[in-house]
């Protein structure tokens, strides 16, 4: 079992994670590409102080960048949708 500070790299905050914060109370974090919907959830709720009721998931490959010749691979990495109870917010995200 993972640590919470472990599973949460970053939280994400582009226009899209806007508009589902406050159309849908959702949230969206980049997460350890290992960690699963059970550790997402417990990691939320036990670093924010929030009740989650559901968690999505999407996985990205890292893209493929060259410098001359050379050619390597950003790394993979993991988004997750994070809903939340009615009335619970976190307050990270609250802008004004």
């Amino acid at each position: 079992m993972m640590e919470p500070t472990d599973v949460i790299r970053s939280a994400l905050v582009t226009e899209k994670g806007t508009l589902l914060q406050q159309q849908g109370n959702q949230y969206v974090f980049a997460v350890n590409p290992k960690a699963n919907k059970f550790e997402i959830r417990q990691a939320v709720e036990r670093l924010f102080k929030v009740k989650v009721t559901a968690v999505r998931t999407a996985n990205f490959l890292g893209q493929v960048r060259r410098v001359g010749r050379s050619v390597g691979r950003r790394p993979h990495w993991k988004k997750a949708y994070v809903t939340l109870a009615p009335g619970h917010k976190i307050e990270l995200f609250e802008m004004g």
